[in-house]
This record gives structure tokens, sequence and C-alpha cells, in this order.
């Protein structure tokens, strides 16, 4: 459709200009069809063959992955390399085979259908993401056992091309020639997935979540690509290819200035320095958040060790892990996230009772202190991690003082058990509540009294507080981190911090928007956990900015009782130090 803009996510920044390929690949389709018994053994013998293939193939891959992305992307194939070697996945592939008389292909292919109903109706956002790694598996798989060729996206087609697609596993991603494909841009996908991440790594420009795109986009069409604002503009005319490639200029131009403030200290014009540490969703991320130089990790989620596993992670596995991430940053501090386990994230096969409002049911701290058995080899595992590195604890979703009380009990009871039985562990560590509601806004006071530290993630602290589901599109606009409730909130959690003595920081969302940073540096806030890719972006910008000038800010805003206004002053004020389209393109 001539002159359409679709807006999308940009994960992979640049602008590219060129002919569109739509690509339509597909997991093969595998005919219904039963063995004879004296066959089955055959059957298995070819499934174990193709498994072990795969296995070979994309350890190859990974190699590739490594040499051309680096080695935290590389490990994005080692969850692969775990699925093809799943207990379940291997024995109950071999028993339909046994007990039903499938084929391997059959049988292999029913049970990718059986983890990817288990994938998607446990509603959480991670396994979401991670279908697309079923997906490659089974084409590896499949195409081996039926013995057709594995997805060539490039086939019959010379670059150079902007690749247009529903989404591409991660194995085709990584493979791209840089040379032959300009940009990627793909209906599914988020920020946070695979492929985006490859995509990033090996540079090339890409746009995710672009709504219709494949019955938008006709193969031959000329398109714009904007990993920049996150846009496809399709048959553009020549003004818009020019203003998209003049806005590659100037981007271009803030990174570089970006890549050099790296190096140097986020201290402010007038003194003031502020400490700057990286949210880590996935060890992937760890390389780029030390590349970014982050003073350490503010905030390290564990969900991924859990969802989508068919067992919890032993005490061994989560020691290494923790050790890994804390020796990385051994003069800043790491905060492991206990597990935020229920809502939309629980592991596979973790059985509880449906809830009406998941939300706002068991989740967080509630199921770690109900479960024991899952909670105490997460604070053993810690405790022994940070016997060689600083780490710290941090449980979420707090409402009561109770639990802390009994958080920092059972870290005591674990670190005294270590310690009788002779295994090498910290004598304790620092215990830090998230703050996130509304609840524990108005007792952070008494909260601060029981804690070494307290960070408020302000994603889920604005959902609580506004009724509003981050996830609605519809209500998206509602959904602000300078509502007046917030900025109030934020205002009180601070001085409860300091009228104790003990830090506090920002760990959500709103850390890594410049107008919001703006905002909590004149609230006082010196600590702030940033995604890892918006780390230099903030860091450049706290080195032009001075406190007393947001404080003076701040204070007009904390009066001010329209979200509107907040956002026109707050936004009026930076871009008096800063050029407001220079930082956010889509201005």
């Amino acid at each position: 459709m001539p002159g359409r803009l679709i807006r999308g996510i940009a994960v992979s920044r640049g602008v590219a200009v060129g002919p569109a390929l739509v690509v339509k690949w597909e997991v093969p389709v595998v005919s219904d069809h039963a063995i004879g018994a004296d066959q089955v053994d055959g059957e298995v013998g070819r499934l174990r063959e193709a498994l072990a293939f795969a296995a070979e193939r994309l350890t190859g891959v990974r190699a590739r992955a490594e040499e051309r992305a680096g080695p935290e992307e590389a490990r994005i194939f080692d969850a692969q390399l775990m699925i093809l070697e799943d207990v379940d996945l291997v024995a109950g592939t071999e028993r339909l085979i046994r007990d039903n008389h499938f084929s391997a292909e059959r049988a292999f292919e029913l049970k990718m259908m059986e983890w990817r109903g288990l994938w998607s109706t446990q509603g959480s956002a991670l396994l979401r993401e991670r279908l697309i790694d079923l997906s490659d598996v089974e084409i590896r798989v499949l195409t081996r056992l039926l013995g057709v060729d594995e997805p060539d996206v490039l086939k019959g087609h010379d670059g150079p091309v902007i690749l247009v697609a529903r989404d591409l596993t991660p194995s085709i991603t990584v493979q791209l020639d840089r040379e032959a494909v300009l940009a990627i841009a793909c209906e599914q996908g988020t920020r946070t997935s695979h492929s985006a991440i490859l995509a990033h790594s090996i540079g090339i420009p890409a746009v995710v979540g672009l709504p219709e795109v494949l019955s938008l986009v006709k193969t031959g069409e000329t398109v714009v690509l904007d990993g920049w604002t996150g846009t496809l503009q399709v048959m553009p005319t020549a003004a818009e290819v020019a203003d998209a490639r003049s806005r590659d200029v100037r981007q271009r131009a803030l990174v570089h200035d970006l890549d050099e403030a790296v190096d140097q200290p986020a201290v402010t014009t007038d003194g003031v320095a502020v400490t700057l540490r990286a949210n880590l969703d996935l060890p992937e991320e760890l390389d780029n958040a030390r590349r970014a130089r982050a003073d350490g990790v503010g905030l390290m989620r564990t969900e991924f060790l859990v969802v989508g596993h068919g067992r919890m992670p032993d005490e061994g596995e989560q020691t290494a892990l923790y050790q890994r991430v804390g020796q990385a940053f051994p003069q800043g501090a790491v905060v492991i996230r206990t597990f935020d386990l229920g809502g939309d994230k629980f592991p596979a096969g973790f059985r509880t009772t449906a809830e009406a409002n998941p939300m706002l049911g068991w989740r967080a701290i509630r199921v770690c202190l109900d479960e024991p058995q899952v909670f105490r080899p997460q604070i053993r595992a810690i405790l022994r991690a940070a016997a060689h590195a600083p780490l710290k604890l941090m449980v979420p979703l707090v409402t009561r003082v109770e639990e802390v009380e009994r958080t920092r009990e059972m870290v005591m009871e674990e670190a005294d058990a270590l310690r009788k039985a002779g295994i090498e562990a910290a004598p304790g560590v620092p215990v830090g509540v998230m703050i996130e509601t509304p609840a524990a806004v108005m007792v952070a006071d008494h909260l601060a009294a029981v804690s070494d530290f307290l960070s408020v993630g302000t994603n889920d602290l604005v959902q609580y507080t506004l009724a509003v589901d981050r996830g609605n599109a519809r209500l998206a606009d509602r959904f602000t981190s300078l509502h007046p409730a917030i900025l109030r909130s934020l205002d009180v959690v601070r001085k409860a911090g300091k009228a104790t003595g003990i830090e506090v920081s920002v760990c959500g969302e709103m850390a890594s928007d410049p107008i919001s940073v703006w905002v909590l540096l004149g609230l006082g806030y010196d600590v702030l956990s940033v995604a890892p890719p918006s780390l230099p972006l903030v860091r450049w910008l706290v080195r032009r900015i001075a406190v007393a000038d947001a404080v003076r800010c701040a204070a007009q805003l904390l009066a001010l009782p329209r979200t509107e206004a907040i956002e026109r002053e707050a936004r009026a004020a930076l871009g008096r130090v800063v050029d407001l389209k220079l930082i956010d393109p889509t201005t």
C-alpha cells in the first residue's frame, strides 16, 4: 500500500532503504502415517540420529554466533541445545513411537505441539518470546527426518533487500549476510526476543511488532526501515527518504558521542555523581552491560531459570550463574531479585489453582515464603556466590514488614546451615525491598527500618497505583510514570530512605527514559538501574544536566495536579538543556 507508515518496535538502530523481500518460511509439513511393529526400533534410531545431527549443526551455528555477535549472544543457542537434550522431549517422543507406532517425524511433531501448547497457555511473556526457539529446533530436526532442505530465506533472490517476515528464527538471523540483507522487518517479536538481540549484535537494522506487515508489503516495493523510530514506510516519497537518511546521520553522530561518553564518569555539570547500574533479564545481556561500563547490576531477574523449564534449577546451577554475574562487576553491587513467580510466570509443571486476577494473587514473595523448598535453595545459592562476589538480595512485591523480617530470618538460617555443613558461603548478604505497590509506598519508612536498601520498580508501581494494565494497548496513553501520584510516591520513598540512611534507587523503565531521568534527578535519586542499551544515552544525558536545575523543576512538578501539565513542563525544562529531537527521534 503506497505511502503507508507502519509503526512497530525498534530493536536494532539504523536506517535502510531498498526493495522488500517478503519471506514466508514454515515448519515442514508431516504426513500422518503409522509404522509397523517391526519398524519401531528403526524409527527410534532415526529420531536419535536426527537429534544428534541437529545438535551438531546447532553447535556450528553457536560458533558462528560467537564469531559474529559475541560470546554472550552465542549462549542464546545453549537454550536450544538444552531442548534437544531434554529428557521429557526425548523419552516422550520415543514413547509415542513405541506405544502408538507413529513415525519419528510424526511423534516429534506431536511432542513439539504439546510443548508449544504448554508454553502458550501459561501466559508468560517470556515463554511466548521463546516459542520461536521451539520452531527453530523443530525445523532443524524435521528437515533431517524428512530429508528436505532447511529454510533459505534468500534462495532465488539477489540482495541487497529488506527482509519482511512474520518472524525469524535465531538460526536464520545469525547467518544473514549484511551485504545481502539491508534490514529486517517482522510482524512478530519483542525487544528481548532472541532474533532481535542477534540482529542488534551483528549490526542489521531491525524493527519488529509491525502489525499486518505481510499483507501490507509486496516483494519488490521500495520501503524505508527506520531502526531509530521503529517504523516501516512503504513506497516513500523522495522527501521521506531524504528525511530518514538525515535522521540517520544525526542519530549516528549522537551514537558517536555516546560511545565517547562510555568511559567518562556519570557526573552532572554541578558535580553530582550518579551511579548507573544495569537491569538484566537474561545472562546474554551481561556483556552489553559491561561494554556500557555499568556500575554493577541493579536488578537481575531470575525467572528465566524457571519459566519454561520442566524442573526448578538446582542450587549448584544457581550458584554458578550468580557468581558469574557478580564477578563480572567486582567493583559494583549486583542485586539479585528473588523469584518473581506467579501472575504470568510459573514454571512448567508447577501446580497451582487458577486465579481470577493472578497479578493481584499468589505471586513473588508470597510464593517464595509459602514454598520454602523453592526459596531456600535460591537463598543458599546467593549466599554461596556472595563468598566470591558483591551480591545483594532483593525481595519483590513486598507489602508487609513481616515479609522482609521473615526473609532476613531465612537468610540467617541458611547462612548458619551452610557454615555448619562446611560449605563456603558469605555469613550474610544485604537484603533490600523492591517498592512496587501503593502499600509499600505508604509504609516505606517502616520497610526502610528493616531493609538495607530500597529500589523502586516503576513498571508495577505505575500499573498498581493507576490501575492501568501496562500490556493493554487501549490504555497505553494512561500508563505514564509522570502522573502526580507517581511523582509523590517517588518523593515519599526517597525521603524514607534518606531518613534511615540507606540507598534508594530506581530500577524500572522510568530510569531509561530521558525525560524521566531529568525528573528522577530532580527528586533526589542518584542511583539508577537502566536497561543495557540505554546506559550510554543516560550517561551522556547526566553529564549535561545540572541537578540544581532539575531539583527546582521537580519542586514545581510536584505541585501540578495534571499529568499533561507535568509532561509538558518536564519536556520543556529538559529541552532547554539538550535537543530533544536528538535524543527522541519520534519527537
